[in-house]
């Protein structure tokens, strides 16, 4: 599971994920790119999940670079709590994301395995995503 090494502090607060991604929404390397176009959170386990799946339609076959990492941490308090008593305690890495915001470039399939990909990647995550082409 991706997390990072070292961190300053244990707890963050919450981000809010507002505007337009504008500076990662073209793929660089790959030919094809998978671009959210909601906003919300990914976690890591969904990023693993989602590199698993692709590598196993793709056959060994292309090159896969995952252009986010989580790098959040999520705090949770458990259910039927009182309020008070400080912040929870840590539940999971996220790594926000804004529309427009590209996930997952890749090459080395042809353009009909690149939409099937784009499915699996779409009924993995909990955004809705576009497949981009690098012109």
């Amino acid at each position: 599971m991706l997390f990072p090494k070292k961190i300053k502090f244990k707890k963050v607060h919450k981000n809010k994920t507002v505007g337009v991604e504008i500076n990662v929404n073209k793929p660089l390397t790959g030919f094809y790119g998978i671009k959210a176009t909601i906003s919300g959170r990914i976690t890591g386990q969904q990023i693993e999940s989602v590199k698993k799946t692709m590598l196993k339609k793709m056959q060994k076959f292309g090159r896969l670079i995952i252009r986010i990492f989580p790098f959040l941490p999520v705090t949770s308090k458990p259910s039927e709590t009182r309020m008070g008593k400080g912040k929870g305690s840590f539940s999971f890495w996220c790594s926000p994301i804004k529309p427009g915001r590209l996930i997952i470039e890749f090459q080395g399939t042809s353009y009909n395995t690149a939409l099937i990909i784009n499915k699996l990647v779409n009924s993995k995550l909990c955004l809705k995503t576009k497949l981009v082409k690098n012109i």
